[in-house]
């Protein structure tokens, strides 16, 4: 038996303790005072009015921060998700700063975006979510819940400027490697950084209530799918860099080659696999880590997935 599986069989003897471990660690972070970042922050939600629009408002907060209890596989209105909550994602109900969060969606949509190949509106992007990361169906645009979600995605926007993306928006950006992600190299540092939160087998951690996670599944059958942002690398590492392990605070705890290879050990694992035949119908409008092909280059799918992205990013410039 190799040191690696090992490594892995030994992972569930003790879970349990590193659970309870992580969730001190949150604790501390949420305990102490924490450096805050220069750049947007989002408004304070005790500000929401106390009027029908602002009921709506904290609705959408609702929804965002416990999908499921909602729309999972045992929602109270529907069932339509696969059992994670919209902030699994976008951290703190979308107000973290680089944690994938909705400041700038307010400002900039509608706007044209080549995934689709279209001007996309808010609801359009929500529907994005909930097929893509929540592995589910979409919602009708007049249903109250599409229209809660976009009232406080709208909200947490609120103090951008129209076309603004302010500082902190989306996810950090990290230098390309000199080479591949290593999904081997991913599996070993995903053993000690992560499996206390997200379990050895990936299948994260269910609320005692069992209404959703409380640390989500990052494959397996009840994760994201295939077409979702987090599945594409460059992604998936700037989002392990900012804000994992969830203790993290502004100081990043993983060094940029750690977070490039978990990521690539998190990509190689299964998931559903459920594409969108409309995808990027201008082929070279694909974002230099998309995946699966065709390209409008000859470099192979591996390593548009996998990287060393620099000689493609020299070949597409030179074009």
């Amino acid at each position: 038996m190799s040191s690696v599986k090992r490594n892995q069989n030994s992972l569930g003897r003790w879970v349990p303790l590193a659970v309870v471990a992580c969730l001190v660690l949150i604790w501390m972070s949420q305990t102490f005072s924490k450096i805050e970042p220069e750049g947007w922050h989002p408004p304070d939600s005790a500000q929401i009015p106390l009027t029908p629009h602002g009921d709506t408002i904290r609705y959408g907060l609702e929804l965002i921060r416990n999908t499921a209890n909602y729309l999972g596989p045992k929602g109270v209105v529907q069932t339509m998700s696969n059992g994670m909550n919209c902030q699994n994602c976008h951290l703190e109900a979308g107000t973290k700063f680089l944690g994938n969060n909705f400041s700038a969606v307010s400002a900039t949509y509608p706007k044209f975006r080549a995934r689709s190949g279209t001007i996309e509106t808010i609801e359009k992007r929500i529907n994005d979510c909930l097929e893509r990361s929540l592995n589910g169906k979409p919602l009708e645009s007049d249903r109250y819940e599409m229209l809660a979600m976009k009232a406080y995605i709208l909200w947490v926007g609120s103090n951008v400027s129209k076309g603004q993306t302010p500082k902190g928006a989306g996810l950090m950006p990290i230098p390309f490697l000199d080479r591949a992600a290593n999904p081997e190299r991913g599996r070993a540092l995903y053993a000690v950084k992560c499996v206390a939160c997200h379990g050895s087998q990936g299948a994260g951690v269910i609320k005692p209530d069992s209404s959703g996670y409380a640390f989500p599944p990052v494959w397996g059958a009840n994760s994201f799918n295939v077409s979702a942002g987090l599945y594409r690398i460059t992604r998936m590492a700037g989002y392990i860099k900012a804000n994992m392990p969830q203790a993290a605070t502004r100081e990043t705890q993983l060094s940029d080659d750690e977070a490039w290879d978990i990521a690539a050990f998190i990509i190689s694992q299964p998931r559903p696999d459920k594409k969108f035949a409309a995808d990027w119908p201008d082929i070279k409008q694909k974002p230099i880590d998309h995946p699966f092909g065709p390209y409008a280059d000859n470099f192979s799918e591996s390593q548009h997935k996998f990287g060393p992205f620099k000689p493609i990013q020299e070949k597409s410039l030179s074009n």
